[in-house]
Protein backbone atom coordinates (compact mmCIF):
# COMPACT_ATOMS: atom_id res chain seq x y z
CA UNK A 1 0.00 0.00 0.00
CA UNK A 2 2.97 2.75 0.76
CA UNK A 3 4.50 1.43 -2.26
CA UNK A 4 1.23 2.00 -4.45
CA UNK A 5 1.04 5.25 -2.64
CA UNK A 6 4.94 6.89 -3.36
CA UNK A 7 4.36 5.24 -6.80
CA UNK A 8 1.19 7.44 -7.13
CA UNK A 9 3.00 10.34 -5.93
CA UNK A 10 6.15 9.98 -8.04
CA UNK A 11 4.11 9.62 -11.40
CA UNK A 12 1.71 12.60 -10.50
CA UNK A 13 4.74 14.94 -10.66
CA UNK A 14 6.49 13.86 -13.61
CA UNK A 15 6.36 14.80 -17.09
CA UNK A 16 6.39 18.80 -16.20
CA UNK A 17 9.27 20.92 -17.84
CA UNK A 18 11.68 22.28 -15.94
CA UNK A 19 11.01 25.74 -16.34
CA UNK A 20 7.37 25.08 -14.81
CA UNK A 21 9.81 23.69 -11.61
CA UNK A 22 11.61 26.74 -11.81
CA UNK A 23 8.78 29.12 -12.00
CA UNK A 24 6.73 27.33 -8.74
CA UNK A 25 10.50 27.55 -6.66
CA UNK A 26 10.35 31.79 -7.01
CA UNK A 27 6.51 31.25 -6.07
CA UNK A 28 7.36 29.78 -2.92
CA UNK A 29 10.02 32.01 -2.00
CA UNK A 30 7.35 34.59 -2.65
CA UNK A 31 4.56 32.93 -1.25
CA UNK A 32 6.91 31.86 2.15
CA UNK A 33 6.32 35.79 2.96
CA UNK A 34 2.68 35.58 2.54
CA UNK A 35 2.04 37.59 6.23
CA UNK A 36 -0.02 41.29 5.23
CA UNK A 37 -2.82 39.87 3.53
CA UNK A 38 -4.36 37.24 5.88
CA UNK A 39 -3.38 39.35 8.77
CA UNK A 40 -4.34 42.90 7.63
CA UNK A 41 -7.66 42.89 8.45
CA UNK A 42 -6.34 41.76 12.41
CA UNK A 43 -4.19 44.58 11.81
CA UNK A 44 -6.24 47.19 11.34
CA UNK A 45 -8.94 47.04 13.82
CA UNK A 46 -6.05 46.61 16.54
CA UNK A 47 -6.27 49.28 19.62
CA UNK A 48 -3.45 50.89 18.23
CA UNK A 49 -5.04 51.25 14.63
CA UNK A 50 -8.10 51.76 15.67
CA UNK A 51 -9.83 51.13 12.49
CA UNK A 52 -13.53 49.20 12.98
CA UNK A 53 -14.67 46.34 10.61
CA UNK A 54 -16.38 48.29 7.65
CA UNK A 55 -12.94 50.72 7.23
CA UNK A 56 -11.20 47.98 7.26
CA UNK A 57 -13.61 46.10 4.69
CA UNK A 58 -12.63 49.43 2.88
CA UNK A 59 -8.94 49.09 2.73
CA UNK A 60 -9.42 45.54 1.53
CA UNK A 61 -11.97 46.10 -0.85
CA UNK A 62 -9.24 48.85 -2.48
CA UNK A 63 -6.46 46.06 -2.52
CA UNK A 64 -8.76 44.40 -4.79
CA UNK A 65 -9.98 47.34 -6.86
CA UNK A 66 -5.90 47.89 -7.05
CA UNK A 67 -6.06 44.31 -7.78
CA UNK A 68 -8.25 45.11 -10.83
CA UNK A 69 -6.32 47.40 -12.34
CA UNK A 70 -3.14 45.85 -12.60
CA UNK A 71 -4.05 42.20 -13.82
CA UNK A 72 -5.44 44.50 -16.76
CA UNK A 73 -2.27 46.42 -16.93
CA UNK A 74 -0.66 43.09 -16.55
CA UNK A 75 -2.08 41.21 -19.25
CA UNK A 76 -1.76 43.83 -21.61
CA UNK A 77 2.07 44.37 -20.75
CA UNK A 78 2.54 40.42 -21.08
CA UNK A 79 1.25 40.70 -24.58
CA UNK A 80 3.18 43.43 -25.63
CA UNK A 81 6.71 43.49 -23.75
CA UNK A 82 6.50 39.68 -22.55
CA UNK A 83 5.49 38.00 -19.07
CA UNK A 84 8.77 37.60 -17.85
CA UNK A 85 9.48 41.49 -17.37
CA UNK A 86 6.38 42.19 -16.18
CA UNK A 87 6.57 39.43 -13.68
CA UNK A 88 9.94 40.61 -12.57
CA UNK A 89 9.18 44.39 -12.55
CA UNK A 90 5.63 43.14 -10.47
CA UNK A 91 7.57 41.19 -7.34
CA UNK A 92 10.23 43.83 -6.82
CA UNK A 93 8.42 46.87 -6.85
CA UNK A 94 5.59 44.96 -5.31
CA UNK A 95 8.28 44.04 -2.37
CA UNK A 96 9.51 47.95 -1.91
CA UNK A 97 5.45 48.88 -1.51
CA UNK A 98 4.68 46.03 0.95
CA UNK A 99 7.67 48.19 3.20
CA UNK A 100 6.00 50.88 2.72
CA UNK A 101 3.09 50.20 3.58
CA UNK A 102 3.80 48.98 6.81
CA UNK A 103 5.67 52.19 8.04
CA UNK A 104 1.83 53.92 7.17
CA UNK A 105 -0.66 54.75 9.94
CA UNK A 106 -2.90 57.76 8.63
CA UNK A 107 -5.67 56.01 7.72
CA UNK A 108 -6.53 57.58 4.09
CA UNK A 109 -2.32 57.10 2.64
CA UNK A 110 -3.51 53.19 4.20
CA UNK A 111 -6.04 53.04 1.44
CA UNK A 112 -4.05 55.02 -1.22
CA UNK A 113 -0.68 52.76 -0.38
CA UNK A 114 -2.51 49.48 -0.19
CA UNK A 115 -4.18 50.23 -3.40
CA UNK A 116 -0.79 51.22 -5.22
CA UNK A 117 0.92 47.89 -3.58
CA UNK A 118 -2.06 45.80 -4.79
CA UNK A 119 -1.91 47.35 -8.42
CA UNK A 120 1.48 46.61 -8.76
CA UNK A 121 1.50 43.05 -7.03
CA UNK A 122 -1.40 41.82 -8.91
CA UNK A 123 0.40 42.61 -12.55
CA UNK A 124 2.55 39.40 -11.79
CA UNK A 125 -0.47 36.74 -11.61
CA UNK A 126 -1.48 37.28 -15.60
CA UNK A 127 1.81 37.62 -16.58
CA UNK A 128 2.65 34.29 -14.25
CA UNK A 129 -0.07 32.59 -15.65
CA UNK A 130 1.25 33.15 -19.38
CA UNK A 131 4.70 31.86 -18.39
CA UNK A 132 2.81 28.95 -17.14
CA UNK A 133 0.71 28.13 -20.30
CA UNK A 134 3.60 28.96 -22.27
CA UNK A 135 6.35 26.20 -20.75
CA UNK A 136 3.29 23.38 -20.44
CA UNK A 137 1.50 21.30 -22.80
CA UNK A 138 -1.87 20.53 -23.57
CA UNK A 139 -1.54 16.91 -21.60
CA UNK A 140 0.07 18.44 -18.65
CA UNK A 141 -1.28 21.88 -18.10
CA UNK A 142 -3.68 21.35 -15.18
CA UNK A 143 -0.80 19.81 -13.13
CA UNK A 144 1.11 22.58 -13.78
CA UNK A 145 -1.30 24.75 -12.58
CA UNK A 146 -1.64 22.63 -9.62
CA UNK A 147 2.38 22.50 -8.90
CA UNK A 148 2.08 26.56 -9.11
CA UNK A 149 -0.46 26.04 -6.98
CA UNK A 150 1.30 23.75 -4.57
CA UNK A 151 3.99 26.13 -4.11
CA UNK A 152 1.74 29.03 -3.41
CA UNK A 153 0.10 26.85 -0.70
CA UNK A 154 3.01 25.81 0.42
CA UNK A 155 4.66 29.14 0.89
CA UNK A 156 1.01 30.42 2.16
CA UNK A 157 1.62 27.55 5.31
CA UNK A 158 4.81 28.64 6.28
CA UNK A 159 3.87 32.21 5.77
CA UNK A 160 0.86 31.76 8.02
CA UNK A 161 2.05 30.05 10.94
CA UNK A 162 5.02 32.24 10.85
CA UNK A 163 2.68 34.89 10.62
CA UNK A 164 0.47 34.01 13.21
CA UNK A 165 3.48 33.67 15.86
CA UNK A 166 4.80 37.42 14.42
CA UNK A 167 1.80 39.33 14.72
CA UNK A 168 1.51 37.96 18.33
CA UNK A 169 4.32 40.07 18.99
CA UNK A 170 4.52 42.55 16.30
CA UNK A 171 2.42 43.34 13.34
CA UNK A 172 4.36 45.73 11.75
CA UNK A 173 7.59 43.12 10.90
CA UNK A 174 4.64 41.26 9.05
CA UNK A 175 5.43 44.08 6.14
CA UNK A 176 8.81 43.61 6.34
CA UNK A 177 9.35 39.95 5.78
CA UNK A 178 6.31 39.98 3.12
CA UNK A 179 8.31 43.11 0.95
CA UNK A 180 12.16 41.03 1.25
CA UNK A 181 10.66 37.57 -0.03
CA UNK A 182 8.95 39.29 -2.92
CA UNK A 183 12.28 41.28 -3.78
CA UNK A 184 14.15 37.59 -2.73
CA UNK A 185 11.77 36.14 -5.23
CA UNK A 186 12.66 38.63 -7.79
CA UNK A 187 16.25 38.14 -8.15
CA UNK A 188 15.63 34.53 -7.86
CA UNK A 189 13.77 34.86 -11.78
CA UNK A 190 15.99 37.53 -12.60
CA UNK A 191 19.34 35.01 -11.95
CA UNK A 192 17.49 32.04 -13.38
CA UNK A 193 15.34 33.34 -16.58
CA UNK A 194 15.88 34.75 -19.91
CA UNK A 195 12.86 36.16 -21.44
CA UNK A 196 11.75 34.27 -23.76
CA UNK A 197 10.42 35.25 -27.58
CA UNK A 198 7.55 33.84 -28.25
CA UNK A 199 6.47 32.92 -32.00
CA UNK A 200 3.00 31.91 -33.51
CA UNK A 201 4.01 28.40 -33.84
CA UNK A 202 5.28 27.28 -31.22
CA UNK A 203 2.65 26.28 -29.17
CA UNK A 204 0.28 23.90 -30.77
CA UNK A 205 -2.78 22.93 -28.96
CA UNK A 206 -6.56 22.98 -29.53
CA UNK A 207 -8.32 25.88 -28.90
CA UNK A 208 -12.33 26.27 -28.42
CA UNK A 209 -12.61 29.48 -29.79
CA UNK A 210 -10.77 31.40 -33.36
CA UNK A 211 -7.82 32.40 -32.93
CA UNK A 212 -8.74 35.92 -34.02
CA UNK A 213 -11.52 36.37 -31.39
CA UNK A 214 -10.89 38.89 -28.98
CA UNK A 215 -11.33 37.57 -25.30
CA UNK A 216 -12.91 40.71 -24.71
CA UNK A 217 -16.04 39.43 -27.42
CA UNK A 218 -15.65 35.63 -25.96
CA UNK A 219 -19.58 35.66 -24.57
CA UNK A 220 -19.35 32.21 -23.30
CA UNK A 221 -15.73 33.33 -21.59
CA UNK A 222 -17.60 36.88 -19.96
CA UNK A 223 -20.20 34.57 -18.85
CA UNK A 224 -17.47 32.52 -16.96
CA UNK A 225 -15.73 35.51 -15.77
CA UNK A 226 -19.01 36.58 -13.74
CA UNK A 227 -19.18 33.31 -12.33
CA UNK A 228 -15.12 33.11 -11.16
CA UNK A 229 -16.08 36.75 -9.54
CA UNK A 230 -18.97 35.37 -7.84
CA UNK A 231 -16.95 32.16 -6.33
CA UNK A 232 -13.65 34.89 -5.71
CA UNK A 233 -16.65 37.14 -3.84
CA UNK A 234 -17.17 34.23 -1.39
CA UNK A 235 -13.56 32.21 -1.36
CA UNK A 236 -11.87 35.19 -0.22
CA UNK A 237 -14.17 35.85 3.07
CA UNK A 238 -11.72 32.60 4.07
CA UNK A 239 -8.70 35.80 4.40
CA UNK A 240 -10.80 38.71 5.36
CA UNK A 241 -13.92 38.21 7.78
CA UNK A 242 -13.41 34.30 8.61
CA UNK A 243 -10.17 35.09 10.48
CA UNK A 244 -11.82 38.06 12.94
CA UNK A 245 -14.80 35.68 13.14
CA UNK A 246 -12.48 32.87 14.60
CA UNK A 247 -11.04 35.83 17.02
CA UNK A 248 -13.62 37.90 18.11
CA UNK A 249 -16.63 35.08 17.26
CA UNK A 250 -15.07 31.77 19.12
CA UNK A 251 -12.25 33.67 20.45
CA UNK A 252 -10.01 31.80 19.05
CA UNK A 253 -5.99 33.35 19.53
CA UNK A 254 -3.78 34.86 16.56
CA UNK A 255 -1.80 31.60 16.76
CA UNK A 256 -4.60 29.37 16.27
CA UNK A 257 -5.76 31.31 13.33
CA UNK A 258 -2.32 30.99 11.79
CA UNK A 259 -2.04 27.52 12.67
CA UNK A 260 -5.98 26.96 10.61
CA UNK A 261 -4.38 29.15 7.67
CA UNK A 262 -1.20 26.92 7.79
CA UNK A 263 -3.77 23.70 7.52
CA UNK A 264 -5.10 24.92 4.18
CA UNK A 265 -2.26 25.25 2.50
CA UNK A 266 -0.57 21.72 4.00
CA UNK A 267 -3.41 19.84 2.83
CA UNK A 268 -3.57 21.28 -0.81
CA UNK A 269 0.62 20.54 -0.82
CA UNK A 270 -0.29 17.04 0.25
CA UNK A 271 -3.43 16.20 -1.74
CA UNK A 272 -3.79 18.23 -4.91
CA UNK A 273 -1.24 17.03 -7.29
CA UNK A 274 -2.23 13.78 -6.82
CA UNK A 275 -5.93 14.28 -6.59
CA UNK A 276 -6.09 16.23 -10.09
CA UNK A 277 -3.31 13.42 -11.47
CA UNK A 278 -6.16 11.19 -10.83
CA UNK A 279 -9.36 13.21 -11.87
CA UNK A 280 -7.37 15.70 -14.78
CA UNK A 281 -9.24 13.79 -18.32
CA UNK A 282 -12.07 11.60 -16.62
CA UNK A 283 -14.39 13.97 -16.61
CA UNK A 284 -15.61 17.56 -17.96
CA UNK A 285 -14.17 20.67 -16.73
CA UNK A 286 -17.35 21.89 -15.44
CA UNK A 287 -18.41 19.21 -13.57
CA UNK A 288 -15.40 19.20 -11.15
CA UNK A 289 -16.00 22.97 -11.05
CA UNK A 290 -19.42 22.74 -9.41
CA UNK A 291 -18.54 20.16 -7.39
CA UNK A 292 -15.43 21.79 -5.79
CA UNK A 293 -17.87 25.16 -5.51
CA UNK A 294 -20.81 23.41 -3.50
CA UNK A 295 -18.25 21.63 -1.40
CA UNK A 296 -17.21 25.48 -0.47
CA UNK A 297 -20.86 26.00 0.18
CA UNK A 298 -20.24 23.17 2.92
CA UNK A 299 -17.89 24.89 4.74
CA UNK A 300 -19.69 28.01 5.27
CA UNK A 301 -22.55 26.14 7.19
CA UNK A 302 -20.02 24.33 9.16
CA UNK A 303 -19.29 27.74 10.93
CA UNK A 304 -23.16 27.50 12.07
CA UNK A 305 -22.76 24.43 13.89
CA UNK A 306 -22.89 24.49 17.73
CA UNK A 307 -19.44 22.64 19.18
CA UNK A 308 -16.07 23.53 20.42
CA UNK A 309 -14.76 26.40 18.47
CA UNK A 310 -11.16 24.91 17.66
CA UNK A 311 -12.80 22.06 16.14
CA UNK A 312 -15.49 24.06 14.06
CA UNK A 313 -13.22 26.54 12.80
CA UNK A 314 -10.82 23.26 11.97
CA UNK A 315 -13.50 21.67 10.48
CA UNK A 316 -14.56 24.12 8.07
CA UNK A 317 -10.68 24.94 6.95
CA UNK A 318 -10.64 21.29 5.80
CA UNK A 319 -14.04 21.56 4.20
CA UNK A 320 -13.47 24.50 2.11
CA UNK A 321 -9.78 23.26 1.59
CA UNK A 322 -11.36 19.95 -0.18
CA UNK A 323 -13.61 22.24 -2.36
CA UNK A 324 -10.75 24.43 -3.26
CA UNK A 325 -8.76 21.82 -4.23
CA UNK A 326 -11.04 20.56 -6.51
CA UNK A 327 -12.85 23.29 -8.27
CA UNK A 328 -9.73 26.01 -8.78
CA UNK A 329 -6.80 24.04 -11.07
CA UNK A 330 -10.04 23.47 -13.50
CA UNK A 331 -10.45 27.29 -13.49
CA UNK A 332 -7.16 27.82 -14.70
CA UNK A 333 -7.30 24.78 -17.24
CA UNK A 334 -10.46 26.31 -18.61
CA UNK A 335 -9.19 30.00 -19.32
CA UNK A 336 -5.89 28.44 -21.03
CA UNK A 337 -8.11 26.27 -23.53
CA UNK A 338 -9.79 29.14 -24.40
CA UNK A 339 -6.85 31.32 -25.31
CA UNK A 340 -3.87 31.02 -27.72
CA UNK A 341 -0.21 32.65 -27.21
CA UNK A 342 -0.82 35.77 -29.10
CA UNK A 343 -4.43 36.31 -26.66
CA UNK A 344 -3.32 34.71 -23.77
CA UNK A 345 -2.46 37.92 -22.29
CA UNK A 346 -6.15 39.33 -22.08
CA UNK A 347 -7.70 36.03 -21.29
CA UNK A 348 -5.20 35.76 -17.93
CA UNK A 349 -5.96 39.93 -17.41
CA UNK A 350 -10.11 38.63 -17.08
CA UNK A 351 -9.09 35.75 -14.97
CA UNK A 352 -7.09 37.79 -12.51
CA UNK A 353 -9.47 40.64 -12.69
CA UNK A 354 -12.80 38.70 -11.76
CA UNK A 355 -10.72 37.86 -8.74
CA UNK A 356 -9.90 41.20 -8.13
CA UNK A 357 -12.86 42.81 -8.40
CA UNK A 358 -14.02 39.59 -6.25
CA UNK A 359 -11.88 40.92 -3.62
CA UNK A 360 -12.97 44.90 -3.88
CA UNK A 361 -16.68 44.25 -3.38
CA UNK A 362 -16.49 41.03 -1.24
CA UNK A 363 -14.73 42.18 2.22
CA UNK A 364 -16.90 45.43 1.89
CA UNK A 365 -20.35 44.06 1.41
CA UNK A 366 -19.96 41.16 4.33
CA UNK A 367 -18.75 43.43 6.13
CA UNK A 368 -21.88 45.39 6.33
CA UNK A 369 -24.22 42.47 6.36
CA UNK A 370 -22.38 41.44 9.56
CA UNK A 371 -22.17 44.71 10.93
CA UNK A 372 -26.43 45.37 10.33
CA UNK A 373 -27.21 41.78 10.87
CA UNK A 374 -24.41 39.33 12.47
CA UNK A 375 -21.95 36.16 11.30
CA UNK A 376 -25.04 34.02 10.85
CA UNK A 377 -26.96 35.49 8.36
CA UNK A 378 -23.86 36.78 6.34
CA UNK A 379 -22.47 33.17 6.28
CA UNK A 380 -25.63 31.47 4.91
CA UNK A 381 -25.76 34.40 2.22
CA UNK A 382 -22.06 33.14 1.13
CA UNK A 383 -23.15 29.47 0.79
CA UNK A 384 -25.82 30.07 -1.24
CA UNK A 385 -24.06 32.67 -3.97
CA UNK A 386 -21.53 29.36 -3.90
CA UNK A 387 -24.41 27.25 -4.67
CA UNK A 388 -25.68 29.58 -7.13
CA UNK A 389 -21.89 29.43 -8.88
CA UNK A 390 -21.75 25.96 -8.90
CA UNK A 391 -24.98 25.70 -10.81
CA UNK A 392 -23.76 27.79 -13.20
CA UNK A 393 -19.80 26.02 -13.72
CA UNK A 394 -22.55 22.80 -14.02
CA UNK A 395 -24.20 24.81 -17.04
CA UNK A 396 -20.69 25.65 -18.80
CA UNK A 397 -19.66 23.46 -21.62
Amino acid sequence: MLNRTLSLYKTSFTGLSPQTWTLSLILLVNRSGTMVVPFLTLYLTTKEMGCTLSQAGTVMGLFGLGSVVGAFIGGKLSDRIGFHKVQLLSLLLGGVMFIILGQVKAYELICVTTFFLSMVNEAFRPANSSAIAYYSTAENRTRSYSLNRLAVNLGWAVGASLGGIIASYNYELLFWVDGMTNIAAATLLFYTFKSPRLKNNEVKEEVEVPTEESAYKDKTYLWYIILVMLFGLCFFQLFTTVPKYFRDGLFLSEKYIGFLMAVNGLLIVILEMVLIYLLEGKRNISFYMAIGTLICALSFLCLLSPGPAAIISLLMILVITIGEIIAMPFMNTYWTKRSKPHNRGQYAALFTMAWGVAQTFGPYLVALVIDHKGYNLAFIIVAFVFCVCSLGFAKLK
